[in-house]
């Protein structure tokens, strides 16, 4: 999940941030139980505070120039955690701490020493970013370069981020919290400024109608039965590349892996004939590829180059993914952004991300209705009037860039 500032300001409450209001997703991106039963928080609980229990991991500061995409976004607090995280294996410093938030402030007490460590109001923070159980905060630091003296010249410094990780079980809620902060700080704001937003809809009429969305294609279900996967043997000469384009699945799932793209016809992979595109890849020679980033995904393949025999678990996928998302009036919003056809936001916990809404993806149809070549104020105003069940079909950009030429395959 990653959050930003201005986003979760805009959207309605969004409720629990998983699809289910016990369930929540470990590091490899499969669920589990918790007996915390998630509520929305009322608005006067979050302008007083709430508070968790959480495993500070630490810090670190990365540059942050100019205006940054999700991805970006997402990648940096990939990084930051990469930076922080003991390797598999070893011992992991932390600290254990109470995270405080609320509309005025992110507050982290030592939970031992009773100290304050940290205090960012929360105008302070930029993005908030969740990876299984570990929260990432991040913050722009604030930049000095007003000299004493203004006659001297100022001096431009290299905009950065500080990023704080935190581990916790409720890693996903505390996030939704956070973002939950930003709605009511916003209501606040326009309430004391005398003006009203009808946009935002009452927070138990948004939860109905959440509810009523039913989870569609679900992935857990599907992928969790053995009888849906297929191990593949794949026959391939030393020094013979696999021949295949792998991209993400799309931040969204609630299984995330990775999905062929196109395959090489000569390559070891079509020869195999058991391999299709829109197949997603849950595991390499054994290695579980499920919630790892993309990368890592691909450097796995290039490292079965020396190998002659390659074994890959597959769950066979159309390329196309259906959506279908319940939406009973236009007062709700969808809970995802849209530029240029491709899902480029989305909100957790929505009955979009139930729908089965991925960021990353290409819109290919709506209701029926091709929009491969339809502009972007059309799109927009496709979805912004539709109700009811909304039908959409999609797949990958890279994915979709791929089958219709834009772009040349890169075979690995």
């Amino acid at each position: 999940m990653l959050l930003m500032r201005d986003e979760v300001a805009k959207g309605p409450p969004t409720g629990d941030t998983s699809p289910d209001a016990e369930q929540t997703r470990n590091s490899s991106g499969k669920k589990k139980s918790t007996s915390k039963e998630v509520l929305i928080h009322e608005p006067a609980v979050l302008i007083e505070g709430v508070l968790f229990r959480a495993r500070y991991l630490g810090s670190t500061q990365l540059v942050c120039e100019g205006q940054p995409t999700k991805a970006t976004r997402m990648m940096q607090a990939e990084e930051a955690v990469s930076r922080i995280k003991a390797p598999e294996g070893e011992t992991q410093p932390s600290t254990e701490v109470d995270l405080f938030i609320s509309t005025e402030k992110i507050m982290v007490l030592n939970t031992d020493l009773k100290e304050i460590m940290m205090d960012h109001a929360l105008r302070a923070i930029s993005y908030i970013a969740d990876i299984g159980d570990l929260v990432v905060l991040m913050a722009r630091r604030r930049v000095m370069n007003s000299p004493d003296d203004p006659s001297e010249p100022k001096i431009k410094r290299t905009p950065k981020m500080i990023c704080h990780v935190f581990e916790s079980e409720e890693a996903q809620f505390i996030a939704q919290s956070i973002g939950q902060a930003f709605q009511v700080a916003y209501m606040e704001f326009l309430k004391a400024n005398g003006i009203e937003d009808s946009s935002f809809v009452k927070e138990m009429d948004y939860q109905e109608v959440l509810n009523s969305q039913e989870i569609f294609g679900n992935e857990l279900e599907m992928f969790a039965k053995k009888e849906k996967q297929k191990e593949v043997v794949v026959p391939k000469q030393k020094g013979e590349i696999l021949g295949m384009v792998i991209v993400e699945s799309g931040w969204g799932s609630m299984l995330p892996t990775v999905v062929i793209a196109n395959m090489a016809q000569s390559g070891p992979a079509a020869r195999c004939g058991q391999l299709n595109i829109g197949d997603q890849i849950i595991a390499i020679n054994g290695i579980s590829l499920v919630g790892l980033p993309l990368s890592t995904c691909q450097n796995y393949i290039k490292n079965t180059k020396t190998q002659t025999v390659v074994k890959l678990t597959v769950v066979p996928c159309a390329p196309v993914v259906e959506v279908k998302i319940k939406r009973p009036d236009t007062k709700y919003q969808l809970g995802f952004s849209v530029q240029n056809g491709v899902i480029c936001s989305l909100l957790r916990g929505g009955i979009a991300e139930r729908g089965g809404v991925r960021v990353g993806h290409r819109i290919i149809e709506i209701n029926g209705q091709s929009v491969v070549a339809v502009p972007h104020e059309k799109i927009v105003n496709l979805l912004a009037t539709s109700v009811g069940e909304i039908h959409m079909k999609t797949m990958p950009t890279s994915m979709f860039r791929l089958l219709t030429g834009q772009e040349s395959p890169l075979y690995i």
